[in-house]
């Protein structure tokens, strides 16, 4: 690897860490004046155009609040919670691909920051790591509050992980493969052809059940309504994160708006064709009057674009579903885990099996 290809990969992780730092004050606007619009009110309006500065306003108020550290916490460990449950959710970024490749005097580039062909395997074993953050912050608190939040976010974390790696086995079975750009890259495959109407080899449609269930438990491992028991704050007053203020607290906040977006961009490239072009885009590039090198960038552009309208839409999805379906009950979300989603995931595994074996898939 050369100097160009260390600039290269070095301009791209900036890139995406900038992106992901950047879309925690977007998505809450769009959380705040979503949830306004659906409960018929006005949301943030004062500052800037429709609120738009609201985001920015209150991330100064976090850096220049007061820091206090409570006497009775252990210390090294309080510091240490809210920075383990956020490194983890900028290193899931790593390994998932936003376009193709574009070759430039014979130079690859390859849209995607780790091109590991373990890239699922990674993906679950870094997001388990989040739940230490929020064990941390419960335990070194010293509060039994914030302690009753982190054991319940410890039993949902873990009870829905594995319905979760089982669902994402169907999609191994089908694609033969654990490389995200190598799942990418064949659901550009068409699976049925209706006349002029192609229907590809998206993950939603060889995997519908699965995608259900993955789906779930991403709200569930998130901590996202209706799955928000660890920060059940009718119940348990403000969860693991109650004696956080200030910028620790915002990290807390910033991990799960990161979280969010990682299990937004995970499901757009298992379930909905990753960068594959949305219906209409491969219109679009015939139609340009572009060719060369300069074709292939606008078709990269097209990729990104893709690639950010599906995560975006889940995005959107994860503050509808907030503002749409009441909190559950801490026994009916362990009941719902194991006594109906593991089952049903063990379910789409063997018809995944026998779908593959009579060749429907």
């Amino acid at each position: 690897m050369d100097i160009i290809d260390i600039a290269i990969k070095l301009g791209m992780i900036a890139a995406v860490f900038g992106a992901l730092v950047n879309v925690v004050p977007i998505m809450v606007w769009v959380e705040r004046r979503g949830s306004a619009m659906m409960q018929n009110r006005r949301g943030p309006n004062r500052i800037g155009p429709f609120g738009l500065l609201q985001s920015l306003a209150d991330g100064v108020k976090f850096i220049w609040k007061e820091d206090r550290i409570p006497a009775h916490v252990d210390r090294f460990y309080y510091i240490l919670a809210p920075i383990v449950s956020l490194i983890p959710a900028f290193m899931t970024f790593a390994v998932i691909p936003f376009a193709s490749t574009l070759v430039i005097d014979g130079r690859e580039i390859v849209f995607q920051l780790a091109d590991l062909n373990i890239g699922i395997i990674y993906i679950l074993s870094i997001t388990s790591l989040s739940v230490y953050g929020i064990i941390l912050a419960a335990w070194s608190s010293n509060n039994k509050y914030a302690l009753l939040g982190g054991l319940r976010s410890s039993a949902q974390m873990i009870s829905y992980e594995l319905s979760m790696g089982i669902a994402l086995v169907g999609v191994l079975m089908v694609f033969s493969s654990v490389s995200l750009r190598d799942i990418a890259l064949m659901q550009g495959q068409t699976l049925i052809q209706l006349g002029p109407i192609a229907i590809p080899k998206w993950g939603v449609f060889v995997q519908p059940l699965g995608f259900l269930i993955f789906l779930t438990t991403v709200f569930a491992e998130t901590n996202r309504l209706p799955f928000d028991l660890p920060e059940g704050e009718s119940e348990i007053i403000a969860g693991y994160h109650l004696e956080y203020g200030s910028m620790k607290f915002a990290l807390f906040f910033m991990a799960e708006y990161v979280n969010m977006t990682i299990g937004s961009a995970v499901i757009a490239t298992l379930y909905f064709g990753g960068w594959q072009l949305l219906p209409g885009m491969d219109f679009l590039l015939q139609v340009l009057p572009l060719s060369g090198l300069s074709l292939e960038i606008a078709r990269i552009g097209l990729e990104i674009s893709s690639f950010l309208v599906k995560v975006f839409f889940f995005l959107w999805f994860f503050v509808w579903v907030r503002w749409t379906i009441p909190r559950f009950r801490f026994d009916q979300v362990m009941t719902f885990g194991w006594k109906f989603l593991l089952p049903l995931s063990l379910l789409n595994l063997v018809l995944t099996s026998l779908m593959i074996y009579f060749g429907v898939i």
